[in-house]
């Protein structure tokens, strides 16, 4: 079963990432520094990037189940208001998801297999929903299994209850989505903002290239230039940060 805070790389996808990382390393190094050999040296630092890469993709991976759940809200509150019991709904949503997602590895068809087959097994829906709702970590979810149980077993309408509850998240989680479409514009700027100064420099490196040679053949220009990569990836780590905005 999925844990959804973890993704474990294969060997593959690491040497990808580690080789495309040393590369821009490597071309930045020689653009700061005019030297392979120091160049070189930076390349160990790519090693560093699948741990960053692995956080990217897990946060990638449950923004996408957050919004295949938001799917299956509306298909279970349309089976309800149908008449269906919230177990038979699950059952149709998988049959009306699996149309949306032709892909059977989808999370969210992986994760309604796996609840109707519990369900079979005689086991409750809420034990089946809790250990989803663990396994995913989303707020969105976690507060649908708690609402879901929490009426379960104070008798009430479940069928109102459900409908209430899915438009109020179906709702939030098209806000969150409309707040991230937003910031993906200001996380674009922040990757060009953060590529200039390389670009900066290498302009200058062709156009000017006496102004810029103290830079590159002197102590104190191949320090000024390690200051400067210091700066810039601190200037990224930040701007990373301020646009890492939790919806």
């Amino acid at each position: 079963m999925q844990d959804y805070n973890t993704y474990v790389m294969s060997i593959k996808e690491k040497l990808l990432y580690c080789l495309a990382a040393g590369a821009v390393i490597f071309a930045v190094g020689f653009i700061f520094y005019r030297n392979v050999v120091l160049a070189v040296l930076l390349m160990p630092l790519a090693l560093m990037y699948p741990r960053i890469k692995t956080k990217e993709l897990i946060r990638r991976q449950k923004k996408e189940l957050n919004i295949q759940f938001k799917d299956m809200l509306y298909s279970l509150a349309s089976s309800v208001s149908a008449g269906r019991t919230i177990e038979s709904a699950f059952k149709e949503a998988l049959k009306d998801l699996t149309v949306l997602y032709p892909d059977p590895s989808t999370y969210i068809l992986v994760e309604i297999r796996r609840i109707i087959s519990r369900l079979d097994t005689n086991e409750t829906l809420e034990s089946a929903l809790a250990d989803f709702a663990a396994r995913a970590d989303l707020e969105d979810v976690n507060n649908f299994v708690n609402v879901l149980t929490i009426s379960k077993r104070s008798g009430g309408s479940v069928t109102e209850i459900i409908k209430s509850t899915s438009a109020i998240i179906s709702d939030r989680i098209e806000v969150g989505q409309e707040i991230d479409m937003m910031l993906a514009e200001r996380r674009f700027e922040q990757k060009v903002l953060n590529a200039v100064p390389v670009l900066m420099i290498l302009l200058l490196s062709f156009s000017a290239p006496e102004y810029m040679s103290p830079l590159f053949t002197t102590a104190a220009g191949r320090l000024t230039m390690t200051v400067s990569i210091v700066l810039i990836a601190a200037a990224w780590f930040i701007s990373a940060k301020i646009n890492d905005i939790k919806l």
